[in-house]
């Protein structure tokens, strides 16, 4: 059966036969595929002529009868650049011009929602690690027979000479003493309310009268009998909750949250923020606290900040100076405290927070946004936005300081209705 083409003949093959039996080592010439044109001036025949001995095939422009274009460039994925590789693939104009140009309208939108979200976590952590760290050991519930709340937040605010943490060389260098129990060195009342934050201090030896009172660990009610003595030896008498119980007795002002610090806290807060600038009106020296400072602006460290604020011996209205001195320097630790460098660097802020808040005891309703509330305010106070002032005086008696009653009366109702304050202090 001959399967050449209708026509052709041995004749026609020519005398150089290849396959079907031929000895020649020569190709007769390959028959041309439907899909392949040869390129002009292929070997086989003459410029533009088909092969000898093989018959002229038809040849197919790119798009006819179906077939891919790209096989007679070599881009048999069809991409329409040269040398058929893929788009992407490699370097040059051409992977710059198919490259997929970036959207940063997106880039931003997540960058911006990892970030928020990077934020938010910080922060809920933060919040829960500082408030697990507060000593909340005051309980308020114990305090009976307590006055009507006011507008506004009351702070009762006490440092303690408690020496708890100090080594016996820490003793010495604070000039603390060894002295067993705690005492209270000062106290202070922060309102904080709309027309301004009033910090009225509570001069240690104050004359009062121990009311009726329950134990806050026996939990046995003391009957009342009008015993007069300084407030600070409420504290001493059965501790923070007949403190309160003494203060808003006397008062008629009822006190919100109650906050104590320590010696050793509060030399760590100091040191933490860096130290605290103040300035010093006049210089003075003081043995028992280890005090010594001159006149004009200047740095002081823990130690030397702990030794401001307890000197007492060094003036002659002792403990009024002292409570002058307690309400300046505070101030001023809220204002460093509460300022960006502190809050806004981390660096700066934990080691601040962790200090206050290892050393602080609070009552068991206090929390953060409590706490924070009562910087602000003492900043707010140092800054002008309020007013400071001794609990007024009128006189003495076996030592004690005897309250002004018809300054003090103006002084609470003031406090209890949230109106500017009008009275004056010592």
């Amino acid at each position: 059966m001959n399967d050449w083409p209708e026509g052709w003949s041995d004749a026609n093959r020519g005398g150089d036969r290849y396959g079907r039996g031929s000895s020649n080592t020569q190709p007769e010439g390959a028959r041309v595929m439907r899909q392949v044109r040869r390129a002009p001036g292929a070997p086989g025949g003459p410029q533009g002529a088909p092969p000898r001995g093989v018959p002229q095939q038809p040849t197919y422009q790119d798009g006819h009868d179906g077939y891919d274009s790209g096989y007679n460039t070599g881009q048999v994925y069809g991409d329409p650049r040269p040398g058929g590789r893929p788009p992407g693939d490699g370097d040059g104009p051409d992977a710059q011009r198919y490259r997929p140009r970036p959207n940063w309208g997106r880039r931003i939108k997540w960058t911006a929602i990892t970030l928020v979200t990077l934020l938010a976590v910080t922060s809920v952590a933060t919040y829960f690690w500082a408030d697990s760290k507060l000593h909340r050991d005051v309980d308020l519930s114990k305090v009976i027979d307590r006055p009507a709340a006011g507008e506004g937040t009351n702070y009762l605010i006490v440092g303690s000479d408690s020496r708890a943490g100090l080594s016996d060389a820490d003793k010495r260098k604070l000039h603390t003493g060894s002295a067993e129990g705690k005492r209270t060195d000062s106290m202070m009342i922060l309102h904080v309310g709309d027309n301004g934050d009033t910090l009225v201090s509570l001069p240690r030896d104050s004359d009062v009268e121990i009311p009726t009172y329950q134990g806050s660990t026996s939990g046995k009610t003391y009957k009342g009998t009008g015993r007069h003595t300084k407030l600070n030896a409420a504290y001493a008498e059965d501790g923070p909750e007949l403190l309160v119980r003494t203060v808003e007795y006397n008062t008629g002002l009822h006190i919100d949250h109650y906050v104590e610090i320590g010696f050793a806290g509060f030399a760590n807060i100091v040191d933490a923020v860096g130290g605290v600038d103040i300035t010093i009106d006049k210089g003075f020296k003081d043995k028992y606290s280890g005090a010594d400072f001159k006149a004009g602006t200047q740095t002081l460290n823990g130690e030397q900040a702990l030794a401001f604020v307890r000197t007492r011996h060094a003036f002659a209205a002792s403990d009024l100076e002292r409570t002058k001195n307690q309400q300046k320097f505070l101030s001023a630790l809220a204002h460093e405290v509460a300022t960006p460098s502190t809050v806004l660097n981390p660096f700066a802020l934990y080691p601040t927070m962790s200090a206050g808040l290892d050393s602080l005891i609070v009552d068991k309703d206090m929390n953060l946004w409590d706490l924070g509330s009562m910087f602000f305010a003492m900043k707010g106070v140092s800054g002008g936005d309020g007013k400071s002032l001794n609990m007024p005086i009128s006189g003495s008696t076996g030592g004690n300081l005897v309250w002004d009653k018809a300054k003090v009366k103006t002084l609470v109702d003031e406090l209890k209705n949230d109106q500017p304050v009008t009275v004056s202090g010592n």
